[in-house]
């Protein structure tokens, strides 16, 4: 004998774990690789490497002790803050190179002029990055379950990155740095060396030509209007036109058939049904194990239901086109036409479990009036067949029927009025010998048993069994059939209420290309145009929570972009250059949904997690500019003197932690096996969004600080002074009063 486990989410949830983890460790290699040559060096290298491995020690400790569990949530956090929380090591690390190639020859004087140049920048870059995620957390239902330990692990990462770069990047940099000279005083002439002169010549033409660049835009400002205009617009079209989705259908090794034959067939007939059925499904050798039930379904229970569960081959066995869940349940469909006396409906477990049947939609059609059932069927059947003519929705399924064989049972309430007796006495017996009744408990072996009685089966399968049935009346046993009329009729195996009404549930799964956002829509379309007046319906599972939560997500990106601009008018005491950061969100949010196109992904909670988090990465990135294009103003340069000279000065930071933050993304957009639905999503839409996000923001931000410090000037001067200016500053300003 053999026991196997058909159905256990821990085996999805763990391989999809292991896959995540492996992303991870891929993540930091590819990290580590892209800050070595950025930095061309191995003492630099180690200290944003020690960074990321404090900050993800330091998260796992806030996890253990918040009661946050290790799942799929809080390790994608953890793979996107890799890249994140890199980026503090890199400024401080950057900053004190550029002091050595400066001629600084003490590390820790270095340090101590690099630090104070760059705290502010990382204090203000990494509180707006954290309060993205505050809204977030406070979001209620599903989506917000997701966001609020998504949200909450990735500030706790970023939170102890900056720590890091305030206490042990600055002491690691003291320790390890030293200028890139020989005990004699002369330059290194090793291969770190070329390498290194080699890097930074080739970046010097690189830095050369981008600020020329920012210049064409600062002489031609309608050019950088009319390109944030057309951001704008075409932001707004592609999020209308992609695809939508709550979380997205992954491969979970298990499939699952809710199969009804012709009403009135026998447990036996339909028994032999089912042995077709699984004569079929032997054929498909992707499927390693089956279980089949009869008598109960997925809609219900009864002789002519039954079901089964399929349990699939490993991941790793199932590679080829046409062996992945979906595929597979589009074959099971193929024999179906086979087997004319079952209809059947094929589909793989729930993603969220609890969240409906299976994967797909599930609504419900609700009668108003409580008529006739056999005019509420139908309207039911009208309206599933409009929707089977959708070319957004695959497959459509309902097993409500009326015609099921049914016997009326009248009770004669004046002939139990005489005998002494209540009709609720007749129904009780009634109840307990053909449907079965829970009566007592009895201790046995230091166990507890329930009592349920029931008659046997020969003696409750034909309406003259009724005449061995005696319900007491007084001191005696009275025959029940003085009491009760049969009459043979046809109605549904059971009713259900939905709201309080009448109603009858209806199951379906979005055809191949379409997401379940395009199902849900075509069911609104389809509802309008065929659901009579006093006929409604609701969605049920996970297509409820699809279809409420969408307003929710459109408030929390607003509120998102509200705290961070409140924030920012705070502490640059300014209404007007906050706008200088928020307006090059939109370019990066444009790039998530260019990818999301491209690659054909959905508009679901991976993604929109991405995108919280792309708005706190953008506004960080820009802060980075902003801040030190102002210090320079009040330093005593122009207005375009501190945007280019800011521009030159953090474009080699920003490329390299954007450039890190995309090699640490790269194993999950290419992600494959378990779980790889998710992974494209969440990485691809990040991605798009940081390489459009910064090529814009790099271009933007310089003239937009021009324009509205400008503006802020009209109502507030800038109090200048070069007294406590930083040493690399005024180093700058001798050069432009020589020039």
């Amino acid at each position: 004998m053999e026991f196997v486990t058909l159905n256990d989410t821990n085996r999805f949830l763990h391989a999809s774990i292991h896959e995540v983890i492996k992303t991870l460790l891929e993540a930091i290699l590819l990290v580590i690789v892209v800050v070595y040559v950025f930095l061309q060096d191995f003492r630099s290298t180690l200290i944003p490497t020690l960074s990321i491995l404090v900050s993800i020690i330091g998260t796992f400790a806030f996890m253990y002790v918040a009661g946050f569990s290790i799942n799929l949530l809080t390790l994608f956090a953890l793979v996107l803050a890799i890249g994140t929380v890199v980026d503090d090591a890199i400024i401080v690390v950057e900053a004190v190179q550029a002091r050595f190639d400066v001629g600084y020859q003490s590390s820790y004087m270095a340090t101590n002029d690099a630090m104070k140049g760059i705290s502010t920048a990382i204090l203000t870059s990494t509180l707006i990055f954290m309060a993205v995620f505050i809204p977030v957390s406070m979001m209620g239902g599903t989506s917000g379950t997701f966001y609020t330990q998504f949200g909450i692990t990735m500030a706790v990462a970023v939170g102890i990155s900056a720590i890091n770069a305030f206490t042990l990047s600055p002491a690691l940099c003291a320790l390890l740095l030293h200028p890139y000279i020989d005990g004699e005083g002369n330059v290194k002439n090793n291969f770190a060396a070329r390498f290194r002169k080699a890097f930074n010549t080739t970046f010097d033409v690189l830095s050369k030509r981008y600020v020329q660049g920012i210049l064409v835009l600062i002489k031609r400002r309608w050019l950088m209007w009319s390109l944030l205009a057309t951001t704008i617009v075409l932001l707004v079209f592609l999020v209308r036109s992609t695809q939508t989705g709550l979380i997205p259908q992954e491969d979970t090794g298990m499939i699952m058939i809710s199969m009804n034959s012709k009403p009135g067939t026998s447990m036996q007939q339909n028994q032999r049904v089912m042995d077709q059925v699984n004569k079929q499904l032997e054929q498909i050798p992707e499927i390693s194990h089956r279980a089949s039930v009869v008598g109960y379904s997925f809609s219900g229970s009864g002789p002519s239901m039954g079901m089964y569960f399929l349990a699939l081959t490993p991941w790793d066995e199932r590679r080829e086109e046409g062996q992945s869940a979906s595929e597979l349940v589009s074959k099971i469909y193929g024999i179906a036409p086979q087997i004319p006396d079952a209809q059947m409906f094929v589909m793989t477990p729930p993603m969220i479990p609890g969240y409906g049947m299976g994967n797909g939609f599930e609504l419900y059609v609700q009668d108003k009036t409580a008529g006739d059932l056999n005019a509420f069927k139908k309207v039911s059947d009208d309206f599933v067949a409009a929707l089977s003519k959708r070319p957004e929705i695959e497959a459509v399924y309902s097993a409500f029927e009326t015609n099921y064989p049914q016997y009326w049972v009248d009770i004669d309430a004046t002939q139990c009025e005489q005998a002494g007796l209540s009709p609720n006495d007749v129904l009780e017996t009634l109840s307990g010998y053909y449907g079965g009744g829970y009566v007592s408990n009895f201790n046995r072996f230091s166990k507890l048993y329930r009592v349920v009685i029931q008659a046997d089966p020969e003696y409750r399968v034909t309406p003259e069994s009724l005449n061995h049935l005696y319900v007491r009346a007084g001191e005696e046993m009275t025959p029940l059939s003085q009491f009760v009329k049969l009459t043979k009729t046809y109605g549904p195996q059971d009713l259900m209420r939905f709201n309080l009404y009448n109603a009858i549930s209806i199951n379906g799964t979005p055809a191949h290309g379409y997401s379940s956002g395009d199902a849900l829509n075509a069911i609104k379309e389809t509802a309008k145009q065929v659901l009579p007046k006093n006929y409604s319906y609701e969605f049920g599972g996970i297509a409820r929570e699809e279809s409420t939560s969408t307003n929710n997500v459109v408030i929390i990106f607003g509120i998102c972009l509200l705290l961070v601009y409140l924030l920012l008018s705070a502490l640059y005491e300014s209404f007007l250059l906050p706008f200088a950061i928020i307006l090059s969100v939109p370019c990066g949010l444009l790039g998530s949904f260019l990818f999301a196109q491209f690659f054909g992904l959905e508009n679901n909670i991976y993604m929109q997690t991405g995108i919280i988090m792309l708005i706190g990465l953008l506004a960080k990135t820009a802060i980075l500019l902003t801040e030190y294009a102002t210090k320079r103003r009040q330093a005593g340069m122009s207005l375009v003197q501190a945007a280019l000279a800011s521009a030159r000065v953090r474009l080699r930071p920003i490329l390299m932690t954007v450039l890190a933050m995309v090699f640490g993304l790269l194993p999950l957009m290419f992600a494959n096996g378990v779980g790889a639905n998710g992974n494209h999503t969440l990485g691809s839409g990040i991605i798009g969004g940081i390489l459009v996000g910064t090529l814009a923001l790099l271009f933007f931000v310089p003239v937009l600080f021009i324009i509205f410090q400008y503006l802020q000037e009209k109502i507030k001067p800038t109090q200048i002074s070069k007294k406590g200016a930083d040493w690399s500053i005024q180093a700058e300003l001798e050069e432009i009063e020589k020039k």
